[in-house]
């Protein structure tokens, strides 16, 4: 009797070949890898929210509470006329939601690289088809190889990251304009992300309020786990009503608990307290940045982001063994230098607390001269 087919067999053979999305365990290390915001709540907070939930009727769906947090947000964004929003869990849903409904036959999405790696891969998952253009060695767009790639394949989606993730840096707003430009004129969507809106000097949204038309096809994508919940895991997109009307279609029914949607309208009734912590981290970022282009054999970038990448100089591998040396001394960050060419022998680093970044800075310098005599 032969052996019946391996079940595995029903599962899409590009799926099989995919690496999965890897979360680093961070034990008992400092964990400086994800971009999250460092500081919890208050004791009086974590009170007041911990009651609140706990008054929640758990036994019925999140029915009522989607439109409370919808016109909350509505209103901390200040929606311009004409637009609506909608829900996900986090933002990666609300990127899988919208290669499902651009996956026309022969569509493509486009995004500069290196990137948010869930743009390629929810457009392999939906069966769309993915271009990457490689950024300027400055990690600037690189509008000539843009321009190309957005008139070869007219992508469905152009993703344009504000700031970008991991380079952290805002792009040249006249670029991004004559690029919006070039995709209207064929009919294409434009999603300008904002996770990281909260420590950035600018966002897209200022602009779409200056120029609507112009904008009339750009959505604008953002979270808030970098305001401070990313535990929480909320996401929402900005755009006309009548484009969210038809995405809106393939959201899952109930796509956001009740816990999430009641934690999201506590944390938006005291937006003060997450301001705060935002300017804390900001100020902490030019801190941060300070201290590392003191040490030598580092070279640091600008950052308009909770996040501040760096290259270690030497010869290639000298970023691993960096990494390694700061995992001994307990403190984990990421290691992208394997991501893009662009990013040879780089690390990730999140900016934390004033204690968190001092202890990020004394085990950095201390795994920089690990090798040396």
């Amino acid at each position: 009797m032969s052996n019946p087919p391996s079940p595995l067999a029903r599962i899409r053979a590009d799926v099989r070949a995919m690496h999965a999305y890897v979360v680093q365990p961070a034990g008992d290390m400092l964990k400086l890898d994800a971009m999250e915001n460092p500081f919890a709540l208050p004791p009086t907070l974590q009170a007041a929210l911990g009651e609140r939930l706990g008054r929640l009727p758990l036994n019925r769906y999140p029915a009522e509470s989607i439109p409370k947090l919808k016109n909350a947000l509505a209103a901390y964004v200040d929606l311009p006329l004409g637009y609506d929003l909608m829900l996900g869990n986090g933002s990666d849903e609300l990127i899988s939601l919208l290669a499902l409904v651009c996956a026309t036959p022969g569509a493509q999405v486009l995004a500069p690289e290196p990137g948010f790696v869930m743009y390629a891969i929810s457009a392999q998952l939906q069966g769309l088809g993915y271009t990457g253009v490689s950024l300027a060695a400055d990690f600037a767009l690189d509008e000539v190889a843009m321009a190309d790639a957005i008139q070869r394949v007219q992508p469905s989606l152009v993703y344009l990251a504000y700031p970008n993730n991991p380079t952290a840096n805002l792009w040249n707003d006249d670029v991004i304009r004559r690029l919006i430009a070039q995709v209207r004129a064929y009919g294409g969507l434009v999603v300008m992300d904002e996770a990281y809106q909260p420590f950035a000097s600018r966002s897209w949204l200022d602009d779409i309020r200056r120029d609507p038309q112009a904008n009339s096809h750009v959505l604008l994508l953002r979270t808030l786990s970098k305001f401070g919940l990313a535990g929480v895991r909320l996401g929402y997109l900005l755009a006309p009503a009548a484009v969210i009307h038809e995405i809106d279609k393939a959201r899952p029914p109930y796509n956001i608990s009740v816990l999430n949607a009641e934690c999201a309208l506590f944390a938006l009734e005291h937006a003060s307290e997450f301001a705060q912590q935002a300017a804390v981290i900001c100020a902490e970022r030019e801190q941060l940045i300070a201290a590392l282009a003191d040490l030598a054999g580092v070279q640091v970038f600008p950052s308009e982001a909770n996040m501040v990448l760096l290259r270690i100089a030497g010869s290639p591998g000298s970023a691993a063994s960096v990494f390694q040396g700061l995992k001994a001394r307990q403190v984990l960050v990421k290691n992208v230098s394997t991501m893009h060419p662009l990013l040879a022998n780089c690390l990730r680093l999140t900016v934390g607390s004033p204690d968190q970044n001092a202890q990020l800075v004394t085990a950095l310098r201390a795994a920089l001269n690990q090798g040396q005599p």
